[in-house]
């Protein structure tokens, strides 16, 4: 299903020359819709002469849209594999709105050469240079705040959770995505690309990498998890019991997002994030799950 979709009623606070170009020469803007989150609208907008993803902000969440364009930006000409910001803005009711390349649809399926690339992306975002990200408005959070909301009505969590934060030193020193799994990944013709940038901040690379090898671990294999974590102990020389400890600080995240927020659960879902409670060196819990 299309409708039409007036990118001119946009207020553009910031463009590039290739919105510039579509605004100026371009005739009509088909919108169709596209898998959405509970925090936006997305759509992918066709023109004759390429397909472009409009994100809306037309619900409860609204992020620093303007930020967003600039780390693209510099995650662009830093080389990363990131979707082309093209412009930001407000749509007429005011919401935040960014419009970027389209790239894909999200990766289904995995091997060993995949898994390696997507590590390497992942630590590419990592080395973004720090002088790149001068005036982008990027910002420093209190990592249990951000990362466990409602903390404080789960003290079976917490408890745990604040001697494995204490343990891990941990650092704010560099770009991270803070959400980085395969739905957060395009694939179009062999290419790969990371959206969804709500989450972006200055954080420790080793929780960004944690995250993912967990999601990896409970959404696609133990197996798969397992050698994607061995790319970024080789590539990076972190240690196995350096990145499991912040894996059981991703586990605990996970267990408290499935009890105040909705997150795929599949068949064996819970049963793979019980056998991690119990089997990790730094948990080894039984915590009522979901």
């Amino acid at each position: 299903m299309t409708e039409e979709r007036n990118l001119r009623e946009i207020n553009w606070l910031e463009k590039n020359e290739t919105l510039e170009s579509l605004l100026k020469h371009e005739t009509s803007f088909h919108a169709v819709p596209l898998d959405s989150g509970m925090e936006a609208e997305v759509m992918m907008i066709t023109t004759l002469t390429a397909d472009y993803v409009l994100k809306v902000w037309n619900k409860d969440s609204k992020p620093n849209v303007q930020m967003q364009y600039h780390i693209l930006n510099a995650l662009c000409t830093h080389g990363s594999a990131v979707s082309k910001p093209l412009g930001w803005g407000t749509d007429r009711n005011g919401n935040p709105v960014l419009l970027t390349s389209y790239d894909g649809t999200p990766v289904q399926n995995v091997n060993q050469p995949k898994l390696m690339k997507l590590a390497k992306m992942l630590m590419d975002i990592h080395k973004l240079p720090l002088d790149s990200q001068r005036g982008s408005g990027l910002k420093r959070y209190d990592f249990i705040s951000y990362f466990y909301p409602r903390i404080d009505e789960f003290p079976d969590i917490k408890q745990p959770l604040m001697e494995l934060v204490q343990r891990a030193n941990m650092k704010q020193d560099c770009v991270i995505h803070g959400d980085y799994h395969l739905g957060n990944i395009l694939e179009m013709e062999d290419e790969l690309t990371v959206i969804d940038w709500t989450n972006v901040q200055m954080g420790d690379p080793r929780y960004d990498i944690a995250w993912s090898i967990f999601l990896m671990w409970i959404y696609v294999s133990e197996k798969g998890a397992s050698f994607y974590r061995a790319v970024f102990c080789t590539e990076n020389r972190y240690e196995a019991d350096e990145l499991e400890l912040f894996e059981a600080i991703a586990c605990l995240r996970w267990v408290l997002l499935s009890k105040v927020a909705r997150l795929p659960i599949r068949k064996d879902t819970i049963s793979r994030v019980r056998s991690i409670l119990l089997r990790s060196n730094y948990l080894k819990l039984k915590l009522d799950l979901v």
